[in-house]
């Protein structure tokens, strides 16, 4: 029987409102370990920021990490999933739109955890390299 995301996601997915300045969301991502947040709005989703956005769409734009909110450069309107949803509806939602990561929310809209291709990877194949890599600590 295939497995359900609430099983292989992460919970408690690290989030910062939309209003946070870009300059806050790095050190949030540095200090967390990862290389993306959830941006929320009175604990709504409402986008994803990624370290790549940092890069492309604020820094090479020459944007004031300090003066610049998250809501200016995250993506908008994330494709997300159900945590009853199956492994292989994720994996598909993910190879379709071409995304990292996905948020997972609940019927109510609440927002439950984040799959990534990390935590697919140790899913499918525990002891391929790729997962070894995605279950290991974070370098800091």
């Amino acid at each position: 029987m295939t497995r359900q995301v609430h099983e292989v996601m992460t919970e408690r997915p690290v989030t910062v409102e939309k209003v946070t300045s870009l300059a806050e969301a790095a050190r949030v991502m540095r200090d967390a370990g990862i290389g993306d947040v959830l941006v929320v709005d009175e604990g709504r989703l409402r986008g994803i920021l990624t370290d790549r956005d940092l890069v492309i769409r604020a820094m090479a734009e020459n944007r004031d990490p300090a003066e610049t909110t998250v809501q200016t450069v995250c993506s908008t309107e994330p494709i997300t999933v159900n945590p009853e949803a199956g492994v292989d509806q994720a994996a598909d939602l993910m190879r379709r739109h071409k995304l990292r990561r996905l948020p997972v929310q609940n019927d109510d809209g609440e927002l439950v955890g984040v799959v990534t291709l990390g935590d697919l990877a140790v899913e499918r194949d525990p002891g391929w390299a790729l997962a070894a890599i995605a279950a290991a600590e974070p370098d800091t």
